[in-house]
């Protein structure tokens, strides 16, 4: 037991112990839980505060970070410390956390709250991000805060078949699904993941077999509430806006109607404008008993935003009727643009109704791999998507920025293309798609997704299927629940939920849902994922009318690309001291160079030209002798038997003291010196020992014929010692430099 008397509870979920503790770390903040699983341990803290201005929205600040030291090791920055912008994963964290317990705080609860998750001991094992879903959603149960909680926070996988709650880091490589998951009591409310091209059913299942799964972490939460849980606080009472709701209403229904009913985004937001100017200016007129009313002023906005959810959600429900005149199934229109660019490597615009992204495929070496220090150690990635969200795209001005929104975007759309990418053995590219969204009005991740892969397939890339990505949303009026596909960025913000679903023909690759709600029956699930798979169906046809197949060549603006095979001990001479065979290399002909243990050189050039220089300078250090033919070498060293001569790099014959003339020599140095050149021929070649002839050479240039015979080992003398000694040092010295490398 801990000299701090923490207050600990324990839960079992999939075969797993979870620990739950409070009082013995940050005890000064409003709420602060140590989670552990395994040797992972995140402390999570919530602290809250008024704020001195009230804003129009709840601000809410989550951040995760991964302490280097959680995993024994040192940042490699040049601080040597956790410091400016978080990594991408600590973003993603950050969201994952985000989003399910955003909707739960009370109503009308405006005080600044930040929640600070820290993983300050990994195991390399068990992973952090779902464990620290439930330390946040723990530290708000029990603190002062109101909050609608507990959920928990669970990752899910598929191994040979069978689900697996939370697998480790090295179970996850078996899987063919990774779901992060966060369940409330009742149902699943939020869901982000991948999938290698899964049934629909199967991700039916792993969710709902998931949230039944998670229960004992929910209930530990409540143990933790009950034996060290703070007073709620009570956020001070809504005023009753019932008299002015009937005001509005009776004002601009019908002007909300027509403006609702408007299927162009622009003209639709200059209509609600128009509205919004002519309800205020009413409530402000003389003579109208709101117009003394701050706080009715105030509140007539937020008001007027409601009767336009009303609206809307009303006429879909009566009239089976949308925004923008679809019905409840249709795929807004589709246009589609390949090799847009014309010299990128893969380009395509992907446009459906107003959402419109112009997707850009780049090609390149090892060399542009992503680099990351993590808590797993030093890690690369070969497939970067970057998804980009410029203010035009929605006719705004703000200031341009890699926000959370379009990292989480980005990192949905790589999720989905990442199963169909070929494998790096056939396919040693690093590849990076960025997705620009230039219009947008509803589910351009998605646009991104589609538009992503008819980029791949214009840039030669030899991607296994499609992907194609479609966003359904979601109404609940009473006992009805009415899905609707392909929705609009209005229908997102006035529905109940935001399911994008991604895949192949095949089955489903990603998976992002967030729900308003308290939650949707399984069946309703099933029904959205089956609506989402004829969507996607009908997207995938209309984009195999633009490119029904990747592209059979490269782009001729890619690097070409070229692997050869060395003999693995010369290695160490294309590297060349210090690097500098290889710099050489790469500097005269502009290619990028990588060599593997096993030999394998491969070369990534910008050019065929470039490409075959740099194979013949890479061969160069790699020659094979051939029987008889002429080389003009150096004298490396003498020998009484002889001289040993350098005749191509790192490969080096004996010229033995017979054939160093064609008169008799008595001292192998009156006709050789050190560093002296010397053109032979090769004679004899056994394995890797070369025999060479200057003799055969001399006579050639006189004309005079040779009889091959005469290079034959000549009898045994006193000097063959010498030749075993010579056969015993080459071997020795070869045997040391591969002890060397």
């Amino acid at each position: 037991m801990s000299v701090f008397n923490p207050i600990r509870v324990t839960a079992v979920a999939g075969g797993k112990e979870f620990i739950l503790e409070t009082g013995r770390l940050a005890n000064q903040a409003d709420g602060a839980v140590w989670i552990q699983c395994g040797g992972t341990v995140a402390l999570v803290t919530v602290c809250s505060a008024p704020l001195a201005v009230e804003k129009d929205f709840f601000p809410l600040t989550v951040d995760y970070s991964e302490k280097m030291y959680a995993a024994g090791r040192i940042p490699g920055n040049f601080f040597r410390r956790e410091i400016g912008r978080p990594s991408d994963r600590e973003t993603l964290v950050s969201r994952l956390i985000d989003r399910p317990i955003r909707p739960l705080f009370a109503a009308g609860f405006r005080d600044e709250v930040q929640v600070l998750a820290s993983v300050i001991s990994a195991d390399q094992e068990n992973e952090s991000d779902a464990l620290a879903i439930t330390g946040a959603s723990t530290a708000l149960t029990i603190s002062s805060i109101p909050f609608s909680g507990p959920i928990a926070g669970a990752r899910v996988g598929r191994i040979d078949g069978e689900f697996v709650l939370n697998p480790t880091v090295s179970e996850q490589k078996r899987s063919d699904i990774n779901f992060i998951i966060a369940a409330s009591k009742d149902a699943v409310v939020m869901v982000e993941g991948e999938a290698d091209m899964v049934p629909e059913e199967v991700v039916s299942a792993a969710l709902a077999w998931a949230q039944k799964e998670m229960l004992p972490l929910i209930a530990a939460q409540e143990e933790l509430c009950s034996k060290a849980g703070k007073t709620k606080m009570v956020p001070a009472p809504l005023r009753d806006f019932s008299a002015l709701e009937k005001t509005i209403s009776d004002l601009v229904l019908g002007d909300v109607r027509a403006a609702m009913s408007e299927p162009r985004k622009l003209e639709r937001r200059t209509a609600k404008a128009a509205v919004k100017a002519k309800l205020m200016a009413a409530l402000c007129a003389e003579g109208s008993p709101w117009g003394t009313e701050p706080d009715a002023l105030k509140a007539a906005p937020e008001l007027l935003a409601k009767l336009e959810k009303q609206v809307v959600r009303r006429r879909i429900r009566d009239e089976g009727l949308r925004i923008d005149g679809r019905d409840t199934k249709t795929v807004r229109p589709i246009l589609i643009e390949t090799g847009a660019l014309p010299r990128t490597h893969g380009s395509a615009i992907f446009a459906r109704g107003e959402t419109k992204s112009l997707v850009v495929t780049t090609l390149g070496s090892s060399t542009d791999e992503q680099r990351t220090d993590s808590l797993t150690g030093d890690s690369t990635k070969k497939f970067m998507l970057h998804y980009n969200f410029p203010p035009y795209s929605v006719g705004e001005v703000k200031p341009v920025r890699v926000s959370r929104r379009e990292i989480g975007h980005g990192a949905l759309a790589e999720k989905a293309l990442r199963p169909v990418l070929p494998k790096d053995e056939s396919f040693p590219f690093t590849l990076r798609v960025v997705a620009e969204t230039m219009e947008s009005n509803g589910s351009s991740s998605m646009a991104a997704v589609c538009g992503g892969s008819l980029s791949l397939m214009d840039a030669g890339v030899p991607i296994s299927a499609p992907v194609a990505g479609v966003a359904m949303g979601l109404i609940r009026e009473e006992d009805d629940y009415l899905i609707l596909t392909d929705i609009l960025g209005d229908e997102d913000a006035l529905g109940d939920m935001d399911f994008k679903i991604a895949g192949t023909a095949t089955g489903v690759t990603a998976v992002q849902m967030d729900i308003k709600i308290a939650g949707i029956p399984p069946e309703v699930m099933g029904r959205a994922l089956a609506q989402a798979r004829a969507a996607r169906l009908h997207i995938l046809g209309e984009m195999d009318k633009a490119l029904e197949a990747p592209r059979r060549e490269l782009s001729p603006y890619a690097p070409q690309h070229l692997e050869v095979e060395v003999n693995p001990d010369i290695i160490r001479l294309i590297i060349g001291p210090g690097g500098k065979n290889i710099k050489q290399i790469t500097a005269e002909t502009g290619a990028s160079i990588d060599i593997n243990d096993s030999g394998i050189v491969s070369i990534f050039a910008p050019s065929q030209d470039s490409l075959d220089k740099a194979k013949e300078m890479v061969l160069y250090y790699d020659q094979r002798a051939d029987l008889g033919k002429n080389y003009r070498g150096k004298v490396k060293k003498i020998m009484e038997i002889g001289a040993i001569v350098e005749i191509l790099p790192n490969l080096e014959a004996l010229v033995h003291i017979s054939q160093l003339d064609t008169a008799r020599v008595a001292k192998t140095e009156d006709v050789a010196q050190l560093g002296q050149e010397m053109e032979v021929k090769v004679i004899e070649i056994n394995g890797d020992k070369i025999r060479a002839s200057r003799k055969a050479v001399l006579m050639e240039a006189k004309g005079i014929p040779w009889d091959p015979a005469d290079t034959a080992r000549p009898p045994r003398r006193d000097g063959d010692r010498d030749r075993r000694d010579h056969g015993r040092d080459h071997g020795e010295r070869r045997g040391r430099d591969r002890d060397r490398r």
